[in-house]
């Protein structure tokens, strides 16, 4: 009999004990799941899609980012005297264009840019002197990006009415942070709303 006893107790089915270490029940994991979020993360310490972490614009082409690491190197040169349009480091600038003199030099700053970078401005890589010239160009080379028509990117140039720099970056809010020469007498940082300070349009080259 206690022989029997043991092998009955042996055959009864034992019950199952949850895992000690598993706190995450299916309905939790299928939660997270359906939310995107990781295991152990909630919706306030989620990490943020790279989209989201990206400027409005993007990240720019090739040839724009060029652009933007030579601009930023130039932040700080200034005319000689103030007022003069005219320095040596700005004389190197207006051997971009084509026969251009002593001048507001803008355009001569983003012609030097543009042919550093290797995607020099005009049919023959000749640069512009003059604003309208820079803007006319772009539209018959398919280049111009009219304002309003979507935000820019880094490298794109940006053009207003007699004045033309290049964009930086596109900030969270949506403004546009820009490189400009001749402004102020001097290559100058710029902070502009999200209209980019009325700029009638942009040039994106590369």
């Amino acid at each position: 009999m206690a022989r029997i006893a043991e092998l009955h107790t042996l055959l009864q089915p034992k019950p199952v004990e949850p895992p000690a270490t598993t706190t995450q029940t299916f309905q939790g994991t299928l939660m997270q799941a359906q939310s995107g979020l990781g295991p152990g993360m909630t919706a306030s310490n989620q990490l943020l899609p790279v989209a989201q972490t990206q400027s409005a614009g993007g990240a720019g082409t090739p040839a724009g980012q060029a652009i933007v690491n030579l601009v930023r190197n130039e932040i700080g040169v200034a005319e000689q005297p103030p007022g003069s349009n005219d320095a040596p480091r700005i004389a190197q600038f207006r051997q971009a264009t084509a026969g251009s003199g002593v001048g507001p030099w803008c355009a001569y700053f983003t012609s030097w840019a543009a042919r550093e970078a290797g995607v020099p401005l005009g049919d023959a890589g000749q640069g512009f002197g003059r604003v309208d010239d820079v803007y006319a160009w772009a539209q018959r080379a398919g280049k111009a990006i009219p304002a309003g028509s979507g935000p820019p990117q880094p490298g794109d140039l940006i053009v207003w009415d007699e004045h033309i720099g290049v964009v930086e970056s596109v900030l969270p809010d949506g403004g546009v942070q820009t490189i400009e020469g001749n402004s102020s007498d001097a290559v100058t940082r710029r902070t502009h709303d999200a209209s980019g300070g009325g700029a009638i349009g942009y040039v994106r080259l590369g």
